[in-house]
């Protein structure tokens, strides 16, 4: 149940619904890429190429709505997705050359995904009645989830653990709490500042080099 003390919101406008799914779709179809990107770094055959890129896709979203109790995960009931993440796994593993070029384009909607991810995933956290710890850790999930999920089946250390000069998953989290913090003033708005803030933190943080601080030794 929602807290008592928060204001009255108001749901978003039918425009701004359409322009989240578009954006989700988008963002999905990136992290697909980069999946599917990794399993043909990696060697992996065709399967390995498509685990990867749906892992990358959808797993973020599915352990996020397993946190809020949304079962099954809203990604897995929606078949189109499925099968146009699928459909960009082939293409990658065809056409990985070319695809390879873009990458800078591929890291600015990469970055896109991230902050529309951690938003709609803490707009979840908050519509399940989560504290602001809950909220920030479902939209960090949702932005890196996969990611994490990819990295561990590549047999490698996520990157979001030792990642320098690049903001992401510290994005991620502050980007949740943005959209905690302004969640009174309706939905929609909650979800744009929140996607905002994640990705204009990682864009600055890289262009500046700011990096979380290490262990000396």
């Amino acid at each position: 149940p929602r807290r008592a003390w928060r204001l009255p919101t108001s749901r978003p406008g039918r425009w701004c619904f359409w322009m989240v799914e578009a954006l989700v779709w988008l963002g999905t179809l990136v992290f697909a890429v980069t999946g599917a990107l990794k399993g043909v770094e990696k060697g992996f055959d065709l399967l390995g190429v498509l685990v990867l890129a749906t892992v990358t896709a959808v797993g973020g979203g599915s352990i996020r709505d397993v946190l809020v109790g949304t079962l099954p995960p809203t990604t897995l009931r929606n078949e189109p997705l499925l099968w146009s993440v699928a459909l960009a796994g082939l293409l990658v593993f065809r056409f990985h050359p070319r695809v390879q070029a873009l990458g800078p384009l591929i890291y600015y909607l990469d970055t896109l995904g991230l902050g529309l991810f951690a938003a709609l995933g803490a707009e979840r956290g908050v519509e399940a009645g989560l504290g602001p710890f809950g909220v920030a850790l479902a939209g960090a999930l949702s932005g890196v989830g996969g990611g994490v999920l990819r990295d561990v089946l590549s047999g490698e250390v996520p990157v979001i653990l030792y990642r320098a000069g690049d903001l992401y998953a510290s994005a991620a989290l502050l980007g949740a709490w943005v959209v905690y913090l302004a969640y009174p003033l309706g939905p929609g708005p909650a979800l744009f500042l929140g996607a905002g803030t994640t990705v204009a933190l990682r864009l600055f943080g890289r262009r500046l080099g700011l990096r979380l601080p290490t262990p000396r030794g």
